[in-house]
């Protein structure tokens, strides 16, 4: 535990063999995955205030079907609070498409009602005011604009999620097991200010006595849906 949480740039199953020196590949793994489950806090605060809104995909991009078209990609769900010109706490994660049926639930899971949601113009969020939140349109109108200036906090994480994910696991987590990457970006973005790593340690500590404990097999077939809390972390 203490070695993942001081990596400041996450940690991979090929580190933590190396620097313990154990036998199994598939050991490493395992612990990393179980430690990962424990990355989200039970019962954590949703966000709130100004919150951006957007979808981005990880995977690489394909030609042809539109911005929105998933193809063999992964669509990712980023939610990201407004702190001044700063970026607060984030939630991140994957949804089927980029419908109403999608996109609402997770933003109803994300963040308070009530809370501000600034989103681009996709029809799609036009059911946010309808669920109780304040809905704030950005809209490109040509002239040079583009989704990156409108939503920048969004596509700043967006970007940051994609350089992680190739810097640190090469850019090809297993798609059963994304989401338990996302959380992990997530805990670690989220106390990207902390001044000290040992707090994360005891954090860490604290939140994997409070899940339950997951068999290999489980680990193995990437039972995101059978977890008793969800994607992002406080």
């Amino acid at each position: 535990m203490w070695w993942v949480t001081a990596q400041k740039n996450g940690a991979s199953a090929l580190g933590l063999q190396r620097i313990l020196g154990l036998g199994s590949y598939e050991t490493a793994w395992t612990w990393l995955h179980k430690l990962r489950r424990a990355m989200v806090r039970p019962g954590r605060d949703r966000l709130s205030g100004d919150v951006e809104v957007d979808e981005t995909f990880v995977g690489g991009l394909e030609a042809g079907g539109g911005r929105r078209h998933i193809g063999k990609k992964v669509l990712i769900a980023i939610a990201v609070e407004i702190r001044g010109p700063a970026l607060g706490r984030i939630r991140l994660q994957p949804i089927r498409d980029s419908s109403a049926e999608s996109l609402l639930p997770f933003v109803q899971e994300a963040v308070t009602v009530g809370s501000r949601v600034i989103t681009d113009g996709w029809p799609a969020y036009f059911g946010l005011t309808a669920a109780g939140y304040l809905h704030k349109r950005h809209v490109i109108r040509g002239g040079g604009e583009s989704a990156d200036t409108l939503l920048p906090r969004v596509h700043r994480v967006a970007s940051l999620l994609k350089r992680w994910l190739l810097g640190t696991h090469q850019g090809r987590p297993e798609r059963a097991h994304l989401p338990y990457y996302l959380d992990e970006f997530t805990f670690r973005f989220n106390r990207r200010t902390s001044r000290y790593r040992g707090l994360l340690f005891h954090r860490l500590v604290q939140q994997a006595v409070a899940v339950a404990p997951v068999p290999y097999r489980r680990l193995v077939g990437g039972t995101h849906a059978a977890r008793t809390t969800t994607s992002g972390h406080t």
